[in-house]
């Protein structure tokens, strides 16, 4: 059981274990934030003292407790990703490259080396066989907390050991349940959606920290307009998002976004909302999940990041992997981000987006 010391994973655990389940709870350092120099505090998974309440837990309910370093795996792909992405002129997605490569496989090989059948999550999602034999993942029922989006990249090895108990439940009922097992400031605590390892959640720090010399590299590229004029200055194009409107720091009298960006020449594209909108994007490094192809224009509904609701697209098979057609024009399509394709509940797949037709 993977055990972070929030309540999710606090009370799957104690869930699994009053079923019957031999639980062997696992808590993973994935970070730590003083290396980063960002400031004097751990957070989120990489607390000290959350990985006290996960062993607290784990001892009063007389099951067994690790901590598991894997900082080493972590930093070498995730951390490095994140870095490249933002190089590139990409928006990335760290938690699903986290899943998809790093937690789930060191989970993985620790359950394998205990001899334990399943991984067990604190995910608000379902996995179930569907009938065709594959594994697939389904929405949580609490849309509110849905977590199928970072889930794609997980393959069918993966799925058929994985456990995901709170799929069926809502957070409020999480919530009751932590109270009524004794654990009322679990209970109150509140949740991080910070990335664990930019705790401050300031990307633009943590990379002029990474990159010695960034900002001098960057520094005195153009922001432009879709002609191509040059309008001003800008600090660098990694410091700039696609539909990023706030701290462009220069004045036109109007709302101005960020509508492209091209590491080559260093310049940042400027316009209004309506430049936002596009209807077709090129989706790469997939991973099907329900089944293990689609045909040509096969309807889904596509969602193009975590806390957006989808939008009803087909798909099409490309030789660099497969074009999104949607409907009606969708905003701020963003190279980086995962787009994760869904028929009605059920997750079909996911990959990177890679341009914007």
């Amino acid at each position: 059981m993977a055990m972070s010391g929030g309540i999710d994973s606090t009370v799957t655990a104690l869930m699994l274990h009053d079923e019957g389940y031999d639980v062997v709870g696992i808590t993973m350092k994935t970070w730590d934030y003083a290396t980063s120099g960002g400031g004097h505090k751990e957070t989120g998974c990489c607390n000290l003292d959350s990985f006290n309440d996960a062993r607290a837990a784990a001892v009063q309910h007389g099951f067994p407790h690790f901590i598991l370093d894997i900082r080493e795996e972590f930093g070498d792909f995730v951390i490095e990703n994140f870095v490249d992405e933002y190089l590139a002129g990409r928006t990335p997605n760290p938690c699903v490259m986290c899943n998809t490569h790093i937690k789930w496989r060191a989970l993985l090989k620790r359950a394998n080396a205990l001899g334990c059948d399943y991984i067990a999550t604190g995910h608000y999602a379902n996995i179930y066989q569907s009938d065709n034999g594959r594994y697939a993942i389904g929405k949580g029922i609490d849309e509110t907390k849905d977590q199928s989006y970072v889930l794609w990249g997980l393959d069918q090895e993966l799925l058929s050991r994985t456990i995901m108990p709170l799929g069926k439940y809502r957070k409020t009922a999480i919530r009751q349940m932590a109270m009524d097992y004794g654990y009322p400031e679990l209970a109150k605590k509140s949740e991080s959606y910070e990335i664990c390892f930019v705790p401050d959640n300031d990307y633009r720090g943590f990379l002029k920290r990474r990159v010695e010399g960034l900002e001098e590299k960057v520094s005195g590229g153009w922001f432009v307009d879709k002609e191509g004029k040059r309008l001003g200055h800008h600090k660098g194009y990694p410091f700039y998002t696609i539909g990023q409107r706030k701290g462009l720091e220069i004045a036109f009298g109007k709302p101005v976004y960020v509508t492209a960006i091209d590491p080559a020449t260093n310049t940042v594209v400027l316009g209004g909302e309506n430049d936002l909108e596009q209807n077709d994007m090129l989706v790469s490094k997939l991973n099907w999940v329900k089944y293990d192809s689609i045909t040509d224009g096969m309807e889904a509904l596509t969602k193009i990041r975590y806390k957006d609701k989808g939008a009803l697209s087909n798909l099409y098979n490309d030789e660099n992997g497969i074009r999104v057609r949607f409907y009606e024009n969708v905003k701020s399509i963003a190279p980086g981000q995962s787009a994760v394709f869904y028929e009605g509940d059920e997750v079909i797949g996911g990959g990177i987006i890679q341009t914007n037709y």
